[in-house]
């Protein structure tokens, strides 16, 4: 039976937008990585985007700033699958969100993978198990992490019916080495939990927006200013438990809300993208980002997100 021992090297397979972070993470964690990018150019970005995290690692005191060149040269950079997954014992895959892609790129790891070895994907809302080759339906975990990968504590866990246990209690072992708060799905579903959490606020969100009732700065100010903050101490399900399962019994009878009709696309979010206003990427979005120097924003708010998640992990050491 495999143990957490027996994982040495591990891949990743990807340096984009995820990429990086999650190596990072394993790095930290002591392990050697290897990660694959098709191009050059996407390397290089990899590299500075993986030191300038570790040194900010070290700003916040998660790692000593003495270590932060050896956590970098615990990461290689491989031109090729074969060679990205040559001898790994736990492969991770953090490519573009596109079902032809992650199907081809599953299929290479086919011809090259051992077929000992833990195969991950972070795949956010594909049911992978349709698009890995059957033959290797065996070895196949989702690993879905949140970005930023180096910052956010959660990693939502689900195996393949055909894999065994224990490689989800490798899985998780390994991410709870390296720090992270893994969850365990007893089974597969669209969005997972986070996710398909997020996107009932997104239903409300854009009722309000579209139907006037408030702007997106009303909207944020209210959620930091009254449940998101609570749910960093007592969760979702831990709040009804204070508050009483019988007034939020009493919601449902009464039918105190009414669930916003569904639409095939809000509204407010279309007349955005229709403008190119994509958001931070794009320089603006619900707000306006022209004339800010992106780096630094991007700095503040990863030490904003440290502080946050630092309590939050306290919080979770001790819970109410």
């Amino acid at each position: 039976m495999k143990t957490l021992s027996d994982v040495k090297k591990i891949a990743v397979l990807g340096a984009g937008t995820m990429g990086p972070g999650i190596a990072q993470i394993f790095a930290v964690g002591g392990y050697k990585v290897t990660m694959w990018t098709r191009r050059e150019e996407t390397r290089l970005k990899a590299q500075e985007t993986l030191y300038k995290s570790l040194e900010t690692f070290a700003d916040e005191d998660l790692i000593a700033k003495s270590d932060v060149d050896a956590v970098y040269a615990r990461v290689d950079f491989a031109l090729t699958v074969e060679e990205a997954v040559k001898g790994a014992d736990f492969i991770m895959e953090t490519i573009i969100e596109n079902a032809d892609d992650k199907k081809a790129l599953f299929e290479k790891i086919d011809t090259c993978a051992g077929t000992d070895c833990i195969i991950a994907s972070n795949t956010s809302g594909l049911n992978i198990f349709e698009v890995v080759p059957e033959r290797r339906l065996k070895q196949m975990v989702i690993a879905h992490w949140y970005a930023p990968a180096q910052l956010i504590p959660l990693v939502e866990v689900v195996k393949c019916d055909q894999a065994p246990q224990e490689y989800c209690d490798i899985t998780v072992a390994l991410l709870e080495k390296c720090g992270k708060t893994p969850v365990v799905m007893k089974k597969f579903i669209r969005g997972y939990i986070a996710n398909r959490m997020q996107m009932c606020m997104n239903l409300e969100l854009f009722y309000l927006l579209d139907n006037g009732y408030c702007t997106p700065e009303d909207i944020d100010k209210a959620l930091k200013a009254s449940f998101i903050p609570r749910a960093v101490v007592l969760g979702i399900c831990k709040r009804i438990d204070f508050g009483g399962l019988d007034m939020t019994a009493n919601n449902y009878k009464n039918k105190s809300y009414d669930i916003p009709p569904a639409v095939d696309m809000p509204k407010t979010l279309q007349e955005h993208i229709d403008k190119g206003e994509l958001g931070f990427k794009a320089g603006k979005g619900f707000y306006d980002y022209e004339g800010v120097n992106k780096q630094e924003l991007l700095a503040k708010r990863d030490k904003q997100l440290f502080e946050v998640f630092k309590l939050a992990m306290k919080f979770m050491d001790d819970p109410v």
